[in-house]
């Protein structure tokens, strides 16, 4: 048998990533060295595995300088319609790697690392994430940067440098603890502070209405100064821009102060305006109505229009001189995107800045504004809807509250138009929901104030049509679009499964990376017995990687011919990480009842962080990690089931697992999960998918045909029915004899010996109020489990159905989506023309 290549041989033979000529090793060996001596100042003999990282990363930003400086001037030559995707949250996880296979620099880079004596992977081990988002939201604003620069797009992301991402989890003694992510502490090489562009952002004060128009005074203000971070397009020399604001306090104290001896104060006073961009709140599919949070969302709003409006008037590389004021203009060159409700505010501060700066007439004004803003909707949860307290916006920002009123009361008039004597309507309809603390319906400001909502996945649209925006859906229907997520093939499958990118690459060519659809030339090999073997192989590989992976940092030892069976996101209710729980309670019954029958040997992972005031979400983990530590620990078992919880989950760790899993998870109720993103990844990578008809699983089915996924439970229709009915969980604990033994046993202290009580709170909420119906698709959840354990006992057939799945992702490429935003919502046309590269001087 031939000898399996060193990682470092294997890095290199890879096609996709681009060939390292030996001219381009060597500048990059001389670039390398200059940066280690002249920008980290280190001499060989004393820099660190960090300098190396340092030195690489700016030796790599280094090719992306040139392309980004000519990327925007050549937006200020042409002057495109510009897009603006303003989000609170960009989960972008780290950026050395992704940036070289974008720039077709891997090889390269990979051979000039080894031939100075350094391991690659060691060097970009040594990079934090950037954990600026929660969970799916934060993960699809980074996808969909990275489409917007491979299709050419004049784009830029908006959002907060947040000094402090998402809390890094520990698990000590089964629970979770949070730590902070100082991610900034060593210096971040892919920023650039812009101080020239620093904004100023007002909050409290009054306003006064004089003959001539508003003004809002006595003010507060804070200075917003962005960080530019360059994004990379897919080897097409585009370079866009996301910009992130950090809050810092102006330099005037007030003198009065000094006299008093309160200079010391003042000086530390300036912390609390610089708070405002300290932390991201680390809530998922929560809304928490706190000051700071309405701050960081208006904050990040004006900003980022102040920004808008500078580059809409001058709009000339290099010129501070204004060359527009015409604002009926502004749709034809503006686009802004709100990533869910978050960036709301963006409506009544451009009716602002246009009616009491610019002096538009209100019709005009509100003209502009709808035609420029747009709103994705990313939830129906209610407890995720935005609603703020009037009184919190009276005080922190009164002239908005005023506008929102006026765009209230015109809404208003043209339902009661409409609808006459619909006096139920008019309220269902009202931005202002009135009913004990009066409270502003965001998601209902930004349906009125932008001219297309879309939702996430097909059925998650056709629901908001139908339930939650009903009303706006029948009054203005021509608004309501679908564009179903994305994600991107470069980050989640070329550079995270290099293996499984070359086996593709080597029966239908390259181009699939940028044009997806293209995996659908796969279904030829079906039935190719290579090809069959390539795919399976790499899928073992990348289990053994893992394995090693999770014994050299979690110190357990797994089975790597164990089906590899994962659930990886946020921890909450609607996900149903308690339905795992219970397949794994039973299964293990099972081998206990029979242990010398032949059970298909599983290793369940489950991984995910629980908002910190999230209570059942972090028992959920607790019983998780207690179901592990008896079934890890009973000799009649064996390596036939392991229970793995995953420890702070992020992106970097997702690179890891998706492209070991067999089997990937996708079990919320019916009707909650708005699409879901891993569901995709997985599927990309080779799992195949046990699921509800929920999100984009059911356009997964579709595309890959539902015979090759695992289709279990209640649909939307069912659910609702359901709730009609009532649903009684006693029924179903009653009916069927393994669910009592499971919910017995956690009730009874069996997973929790020194603590029988602790998980009592979990059962209660099971048997007696669980909004999301556990019990009710138990059994068919279990009989599906047992389809997946008889068909991974056939390893070929197994494999045919993952190429099927392969084969059907093409419609789930960020790049799709992005496409159609900028075709049906934006008005503008992708390109994958490519830009001269910056050496090029033609």
């Amino acid at each position: 048998m031939s000898k399996p290549l060193s990682d470092h041989d294997r890095r290199k033979q890879i096609s996709v990533r681009g060939l390292a000529g030996v001219e381009n090793v060597a500048e990059l060996k001389q670039s390398f060295n200059r940066h280690l001596h002249f920008t980290t100042v280190k001499d060989r003999n004393v820099a660190s595995t960090r300098d190396y990282y340092f030195a690489l990363a700016n030796t790599v930003r280094d090719h992306l300088i040139g392309r980004w400086i000519r990327t925007q001037q050549h937006y200020y030559e042409k002057d495109p319609k510009r897009v603006y995707y303003i989000s609170l949250e960009f989960y972008m996880g780290r950026s050395l790697q992704n940036t070289m296979v974008n720039l077709a620099l891997e090889n390269a880079c990979d051979e000039a690392m080894y031939q100075v004596g350094l391991d690659m992977e060691e060097l970009e081990d040594m990079e934090e994430d950037a954990g600026l988002g929660n969970g799916g939201l934060g993960r699809l604003a980074a996808c969909f940067l990275d489409s917007m620069a491979s299709l050419g797009l004049a784009a830029y992301g908006y959002g907060i440098r947040y000094e402090f991402g998402i809390f890094n989890q520990k698990i000590v003694n089964g629970w979770q603890v949070e730590e902070a992510d100082d991610w900034l502490r060593y210096g971040n090489p892919w920023e650039k502070a812009r101080p020239e562009y620093m904004r100023p952002v007002h909050f409290y004060g009054k306003t006064e209405h004089h003959p001539d128009g508003v003004k809002w005074v006595d003010t507060q203000v804070v200075l917003a100064l962005p960080y530019d971070t360059p994004v990379p397009g897919y080897r097409n020399n585009v370079v866009n821009t996301m910009r992130l604001w950090s809050a810092k306090a102006p330099c005037e104290f007030n003198l009065q102060d000094f006299n008093v001896g309160g200079y010391i104060q003042a000086v530390l006073d300036r912390n609390l305006a610089e708070n405002i961009s300290r932390v991201l709140y680390p809530n998922d599919n929560f809304f928490e109505g706190k000051e700071l949070r309405l701050k960081q969302e208006y904050f990040v709003v004006s900003a980022t229009l102040q920004d808008i409006i500078r580059r809409f008037k001058v709009s000339k590389f290099g010129s501070r001189e204004i060359a527009r004021t015409d604002f009926s203009k502004l749709p034809d060159k503006v686009a802004i995107q709100l990533n869910d409700t978050h960036p709301a505010m963006a409506i009544p501060e451009l009716m602002r800045v246009l009616v009491d700066d610019e002096k538009l007439s209100w019709e005009k004004a509100w003209d502009i504004c709808v035609h420029t803003c747009a709103y994705t909707n990313h939830t129906v949860l209610p407890e995720a809807l935005e609603r703020w307290p009037v009184d919190l916006f009276a005080h922190l920002l009164p002239r908005h509250l005023e506008i929102i009123y006026e765009i209230n009361r015109r809404h208003l008039e043209k339902v009661a138009a409409m609808f006459p004597g619909d006096n139920d309507r008019l309220c269902r309809m009202s931005l202002i929901e009135e009913g004990g603390q009066k409270r502003i319906n965001m998601a209902h400001l930004c349906i009125v104030g932008s001219h297309a909502v879309n939702g996430v996945a097909q059925i998650h649209s056709d629901i908001l049509k139908a339930t939650v925006f009903k009303d706006f859906y029948e009054m203005e229907p021509h608004k309501f679009q679908n564009k179903t997520n994305g994600i991107t093939p470069r980050r989640w499958l070329v550079m995270c499964n290099s293996g499984l990118a070359e086996v593709i690459a080597e029966r239908i060519g390259e181009e699939f990376i940028r044009d997806l659809e293209q995996l659908k030339a796969l279904r030829h090999y079906v039935n190719d017995e290579a090809f069959i073997r390539d795919v399976a192989k790499v899928k073992q590989e990348n289990k053994l990687k893992f394995a090693a992976h999770l014994e050299e940092h979690y110190n357990v030892k797994i089975n790597p011919s164990s089906m590899f069976d994962i659930q990886v996101k946020r921890i909450h209710e609607y996900k149903r990480q308690l339905l795992n729980c219970l397949h794994i309670i039973t299964y293990y019954n099972r081998i206990k009842r029979e242990p010398n029958k032949h059970w298909t040997p599983r290793t369940v992972m489950i991984g995910g962080k629980a908002a910190p005031g999230y209570h059942t979400a972090k028992m959920i983990i607790r019983l998780i990690t207690a179901i592990g530590e008896v079934v890890n620990n009973d000799p009649v078992v064996g390596d036939r089931l392991k229970v793995i919880f995953l420890e702070n989950y992020r992106v970097t760790l997702a690179e890891k697992a998706i492209p070991a899993a067999d089997l990937s998870q996708q079990i919320s109720t019916a009707g909650t999960e708005a699409s879901g993103t891993g569901n995709m990844k997985f599927m990309l990578n080779g799992a195949l998918t046990i699921g509800t008809m929920d999100g984009a699983n059911v356009e997964m089915a579709e595309e890959a045909g539902e015979e090759n996924l695992f289709i279990f439970g209640m649909r939307v229709e069912d659910v609702d029915a359901l709730d009609k009915k009532g649903y009684h969980a006693e029924e179903y604990y009653n009916r069927l004899p393994e669910l009592k033994q499971a919910i017995d046993q956690i009730a009874a202290g069996f997973f929790s010996p020194k603590q029988p009580d602790l998980f009592k709170e979990i059962v209660n909420m099971l048997m007696h109020h669980d909004r999301f119906k556990v019990f009710a698709d138990y059994e068919d959840y279990i009989k599906c489990q047992e389809k997946v354990n008889a068909l991974y006992k056939n390893p070929r057939e197994w494999t045919k159905k993952v190429i099927y799945n392969i084969a059907g992702c093409g419609k789930f490429s960020s790049d799709r989506t992005i496409a159609q935003y900028a075709r049906e919502i934006w008005g503008v046309e992708p390109t994958l023309e490519k830009l001269p590269p910056p050496d090029d001087t033609h």
